[in-house]
């Protein structure tokens, strides 16, 4: 409890300060829809918590179903939070796919973790997860998420999508969801306080993920 309570206090003060945004894929810069800056979105209705209204990249990152890729940051995850990464298909082009409607799928998240309470992601840097090798070759978003919880009642999204061109896989069909309207804003995982009661249980906002 002492210890979520020290980082209660250091969140309040680094608020503005601890701010971050993904840049790279990979090292890839150019494949990164760049979010203006790194404010976080606010509200799970907004367009923006979907791709941050990231400007249009220039590059397509060509991997290999089954491959693993690293999305960095331009800091670490000073905020408590969960992280996940999703993915959505573009019916042509990815360069001027909008990611709208249910295309998105859950490939990998980041939890929480007990004794002490804290979230996997936290203080890392970058998140590596995996390309379900199952999935259909092709041109897609990715889009990753760390949302901060540091403000009971407030979270907020850290958020920026990639385009990568898909080789290799096979045919399958995850179920898929709309973002917005991946998560409610009432959803336990968002409007949970961390630092008291200190959660005993939690579960990461949106579908379950798919591997693969």
């Amino acid at each position: 409890m002492k210890v979520l309570t020290i980082l209660a206090i250091a969140s309040a003060f680094s608020s503005a300060s601890a701010h971050y945004i993904f840049t790279n894929l990979n090292g890839n810069r150019a494949a990164v829809r760049q979010p203006a800056n790194n404010s976080p979105v606010t509200s799970v209705t907004s367009s923006a918590v979907r791709c941050n209204n990231g400007a249009a990249a220039t590059d397509v990152l060509t991997v290999a179903a089954g491959s693993s890729l690293t999305f960095g940051l331009d800091n670490s995850f000073y905020h408590l939070g969960p992280a996940a990464v999703y993915l959505a298909k573009a019916s042509g082009s990815v360069t001027s796919f909008a990611g709208d409607g249910a295309v998105w799928f859950k490939i990998a998240e980041w939890g929480a973790t007990f004794n002490p309470f804290s979230f996997k992601c936290y203080n890392l840097n970058a998140l590596t997860f995996t390309i379900p090798p199952s999935i259909s070759a092709g041109q897609y978003l990715v889009r990753a998420e760390q949302i901060g919880l540091h403000v009971a009642g407030a979270p907020q999204w850290y958020i920026s999508c990639s385009q990568i061109n898909v080789t290799g896989g096979g045919s399958a069909n995850p179920s898929k969801v709309s973002i917005p309207g991946y998560v409610a804003a009432n959803d336990p995982g968002l409007t949970v306080n961390i630092y008291n009661p200190v959660p005993t249980a939690y579960k990461v906002p949106g579908p379950p993920v798919f591997s693969g």
